[in-house]
C-alpha cells in the first residue's frame, strides 16, 4: 500500500485545517483505505457518530478510488448511503473503496464500505463523479502537500492498457 497525496485545506484530508479530520489515505493501485477513529464530538446523538460524517469518509475514499484508477480528480455528483450500524467514538473504522466503473470518462461510479476492527459493516455507499474540468485542475492542484503527479499523471503503457480496461469494463 502507497500512502496517497493529501491537502492543506480539504475538512477530510488537510493537514491544515484545524478542524478537519486529518485523514490519511492508502491505495494497492485498485483498491483504496484509510482508517479513521472518531472523537467524542463527532457525535450526533450522544455516543453515535454523526451520520453525516460517516458520508463524508465514504465520499472521500470513494473519489480517490476514482482519481487512482482514471488519473483524473472528479466531483461528487450523487452519493447514496446505507447505513448498518451505529459507528461510536474512540472505535477504530476502516474505510475501503474502489471504482466500478467509469462511462468514457465523463462519469465515474465507485463503492465503498465503513466497518469497524472485527469487520462488522457500519454502513456502505456507491457514488457517481464527473471529472473536475482541466481548467480547474491548477488550482486544485497548487493545494496539495509535495507531489500528487503519480497519482494523476500517466506513466507508460501500463497506465494506458489500465485507462483502457477500466473504460472497457463500462462501454455500452
Amino acid at each position: 500500500m502507497r500512502e496517497l497525496p493529501h491537502t492543506r485545506s480539504c475538512f477530510v484530508c488537510g493537514e491544515a485545517n484545524p478542524s478537519g479530520l486529518n485523514l490519511r489515505l492508502e491505495t494497492d493501485g485498485r483498491l483504496v483505505q484509510a482508517r479513521f477513529v472518531p472523537r467524542v464530538e463527532h457525535a450526533g446523538f450522544r455516543g453515535i457518530v454523526h451520520g453525516g460524517l460517516l458520508a463524508t469518509l465514504l465520499d472521500e475514499i470513494m473519489v480517490w478510488a476514482c482519481a487512482v484508477r482514471t488519473k483524473q480528480f472528479a466531483y461528487c455528483a450523487e452519493l447514496t448511503v446505507r447505513y448498518a450500524s451505529p459507528a461510536r467514538p474512540n472505535q477504530t473504522l476502516v474505510g475501503a473503496a474502489e471504482l466500478v466503473s467509469n462511462r468514457r470518462g465523463r462519469l465515474f461510479e465507485a463503492k465503498a464500505e465503513l466497518r469497524d476492527e472485527a469487520g462488522v459493516r457500519l454502513a456502505s455507499a456507491t457514488g457517481k463523479y464527473i471529472p473536475v474540468k482541466d481548467a480547474d485542475v491548477g488550482e486544485m492542484a497548487a493545494d496539495f502537500v509535495g507531489d500528487p503527479s503519480w497519482v494523476f499523471k500517466p506513466d507508460g503503457p501500463e497506465a494506458e492498457r489500465e485507462r483502457q480496461a477500466v473504460g472497457a469494463e463500462a462501454a455500452p
